[in-house]
């Protein structure tokens, strides 16, 4: 984002900037006209405001549009369609759509296909395992990832230490949960003789909203490195061209940016580097031919070598539905309308004071609108500087029919940062056979189970703001919650 939070005053509370627009309904923001979301959300998600509904978890999961299960069920009803894996004519039907899809994805994220492939997975987890089982770690090579993944990035190490390479992580620095850019030459630049090696990072963050500087794809390149860029927090909301940022790897859900399908997440691979991948088994699909009495096999060229078994060929028009919705829609005008709206929320949550004047949440994460997304993630306080159980937010949010999300959500390393959890803390407190996340809290002494977040997206506006406020204004002065409240879960 580059629009800047108001300063604040000297007791926290914002101050206006002069001139300042101010999106309600369908006026202006940033110079963008945002009018269309409110349009949108009157007519093809109308079911929020008839539901009281005031959804926070973007993040979690977008929403889908009415008209996109209508055109989608229209476009089903119409036509018959066979397995892809044949040339009769309802597979040849089935094809046309895969492939219009897949060259849809590759036009919406300005990837030419020459350069780009665009692989069909069941999800960003689907498209990270298939580069951590493929990509070619040998002893010497490097894995380098930043404090700030999410566990499907994480695990890619267990791929990489199983073949003997070494796995190092990047740390954030407490606060605003950014990386040390200073720091991450040094881990760049430590990638003795002629070996493969991998940097993983986060466009977005999915725990804190800080968007790492897509500046780093060509940093790494230039010291020899493959990247991989999980952006499946990062495109609801933002563009990302491929014609101008060229990651090796890029993983995204498609259900995050539109809601439906879900089930289908993609790997845009540049071809070069999909070229290196060593794929540890073949499967239906995968291959051109196989022999049992020879033992032997032959791949599939392209996309179709990593696109495992059947494709979920009925689901895969519904990406390019949902695709031309957003190209109709615009994501700077998405990109606006969700910063204004953030950084009141932020404003919101950061002005919240005790009747003594302490502050009754903390953020984690920036607590400026400078390069950062629409997800923000805090906790709400006692008057004492206690932190409220996440799971008594729960309770009241759905009371007040409120989806906000708690945990750490899959993000250890920056919950870690975020909450001061050291090594040592960790080593000393390991998580043993029949404890349950509870007693694992309490065994490490954190002060709670997680923090909360909270997420905008594609049609949230000036209504959704006002009322997690009013929401938020029930913990000032909250000395106890009670003590009836659910097992924690884990990630």
């Amino acid at each position: 984002m580059t629009a800047t939070r108001p300063e604040p005053t000297a007791g926290g509370e914002p101050r206006a900037a002069p001139g300042e627009p101010q999106a309600a309904g369908g006026e202006r923001t940033a110079g963008v006209d945002t009018g269309i979301l409110d349009e949108l959300r009157a007519t093809d998600f109308a079911r929020l405001d008839r539901g009281g509904h005031v959804y926070l978890d973007y993040t979690g999961g977008g929403l889908y549009a009415q008209s996109q299960l209508r055109e989608h069920l229209e476009l089903l009803e119409s036509g018959v369609f066979g397995n892809p894996h044949s040339i009769n004519p309802t597979s040849a039907a089935s094809t046309e759509l895969a492939e219009r899809a897949r060259a849809h994805v590759l036009s919406f994220f300005r990837a030419s296909p020459d350069e780009y492939e665009a692989i069909f997975t069941p999800n960003a987890t689907g498209a990270l395992r298939l580069v951590g089982e493929a990509y070619p770690f040998h002893r010497g090579d490097r894995f380098l990832l930043t404090f700030d993944n999410h566990n499907s990035v994480n695990g890619i190490r267990e791929f990489a230490r199983a073949r003997g390479a070494r796995t190092t992580y990047v740390p954030s620095v407490p606060g605003d949960l950014r990386v040390d850019e200073a720091l991450l030459p040094r881990y760049l630049t430590d990638t003795p003789g002629d070996h493969h090696n991998l940097f993983a990072y986060p466009a977005q963050s999915n725990f804190s909203g800080v968007q790492h500087p897509l500046e780093w794809i060509e940093q790494a390149h230039a010291h020899g490195w493959d990247v991989l860029l999980d952006a499946a927090a990062h495109v609801p909301t933002n563009r990302l061209d491929l014609s101008r940022w060229k990651p090796d790897f890029v993983s995204i859900s498609f259900y995050k940016m539109f809601g439906w399908p879900t089930g289908v997440g993609c790997l845009l691979a540049r071809r070069d580097a999909l070229a290196k991948l060593e794929r540890p088994w073949f499967s239906g699909g995968t291959i051109v031919a196989a022999f049992v009495q020879r033992e032997y096999h032959q791949s599939a060229p392209g996309a179709a070598h990593f696109e495992d078994g059947t494709i979920n060929y009925l689901s895969l028009p519904a990406i390019e539905i949902g695709l031309r919705l957003l190209e109709r829609v615009g994501i700077e005008t998405i990109h606006a309308r969700v910063g204004e709206l953030g950084a009141r929320l932020l404003d919101a949550l950061m002005s919240l004071r005790h009747a003594d004047g302490s502050p009754a949440a903390t953020i984690y994460g920036p607590r400026s609108w400078s390069q950062r997304g629409a997800t923000i993630a805090f906790n709400f306080l006692h008057p004492d500087g206690r932190v409220v159980d996440e799971r008594y937010v729960d309770r009241a949010a759905a009371a007040h029919d409120i989806s906000l999300r708690t945990g750490c959500f899959c993000n250890p390393g920056a919950g870690e940062v975020a909450f001061t959890i050291s090594r040592r803390t960790l080593v000393g407190g390991e998580f043993g056979e029949g404890m349950t996340l509870d007693d694992y809290v309490r065994r490490i002494g954190l002060p709670s189970g997680g923090a909360i977040r909270a997420s905008l997206g594609l049609v949230s506006n000036s209504e959704d703001i006002r009322r997690f406020a009013d929401f938020a204004a029930e913990f000032v002065d909250l000395t106890a919650v009670p003590a009836d409240l659910p097992p924690r879960r884990g990630c």
